[in-house]
């Protein structure tokens, strides 16, 4: 919608679109019977305590993209995951400051925290809705970097910090390079629990072989190397990898393999057997 020539008339308009659209969403998502919490705001200390903190620092006046910011420091629930607003309960202090701004009266940067690629608002909320609603794509801010032990790729939605928690806990007790991580992964959350307990057994029964004591981190590392790399390659060899993760291949046949041969042992007989019986 053109502007009016009114600033006042337009703010009020705007406002108005950014609540018709923020209800729409809500709407389209009731229709399309996907998750509830898709829309919602993410708050930062459910994000941190997740992936687990290992510090900060501040990296002081950015310009970021507006669709990077997707949670907030703040308890309330004003805005949407997009900063529009959830209700009329703002909108006097929301075009109040879009008023300002059309009169060109000078705008302080925002602050947040960074988590990876995601950016969540600490002061600024109703600036960087408005910022969004008039058509923006970037905004000023000061910036705070949060590091955490598991990375926050993927976090799409609420539901997703589940899957994170679990794989922090993974982290503690299996503790491998990065690298190894990036290969194990699992949208069921409840499967990074079952490989902690896995691995756990496969350190008992490899010390038992040896007669020696081993730490999580010798066991963590013999088991990557001695067990799931040659167990992966030669699922792949098999194509028995299909649409899952790799990991979740791992589980699987992993799992049928003592059920249906009763064997701890890997080899290609073993694997050939595996696939006749699952398919």
């Amino acid at each position: 919608m053109p502007d009016t020539g009114f600033p006042r008339a337009d703010v009020e308009n705007d406002f108005l679109r950014a609540r018709r659209r923020q209800s729409l969403a809500r709407l389209a998502q009731w229709l399309r019977r996907g998750p509830d919490d898709v829309n919602l705001i993410l708050p930062f200390d459910e994000v941190v305590a997740a992936l687990g903190m290992r510090g900060e620092r501040r990296l002081g006046l950015q310009t970021i993209r507006l669709d990077t910011i997707v949670g907030t420091l703040d308890s309330g629930r004003d805005f949407d995951r997009r900063f529009r607003p959830t209700s009329g309960r703002v909108r006097e202090r929301w075009e109040r400051l879009a008023l300002a701004q059309r009169r060109g009266e000078p705008i302080p940067p925002i602050d947040v925290y960074r988590i990876g690629d995601l950016h969540f608002v600490q002061d600024g909320h109703h600036r960087v809705s408005i910022a969004i609603a008039t058509g923006a794509t970037t905004i000023e801010a000061y910036v705070t970097e949060n590091l955490t032990v598991v990375p926050a790729a993927g976090i799409r939605r609420r539901g997703d910090l589940l899957v994170k928690d679990y794989e922090r806990l993974f982290r503690a007790r299996v503790p491998l390079p990065d690298q190894a991580y990036a290969k194990i992964a699992f949208s069921d959350p409840w499967l990074y629990a079952e490989l902690g307990e896995a691995i756990e057994a496969w350190g008992c029964r490899c010390m038992q072989d040896n007669r020696r004591f081993m730490d999580r981190a010798e066991i963590a590392r013999r088991w990557f190397a001695d067990e799931y790399q040659p167990v992966v390659r030669m699922l792949r060899g098999a194509d028995m990898i299909g649409s899952r993760t790799e990991a979740e291949a791992y589980m699987r046949i992993a799992a049928e393999r003592y059920r249906l041969i009763r064997t701890h042992e890997w080899n290609d007989e073993i694997i050939e057997r595996l696939r006749r019986k699952v398919r």
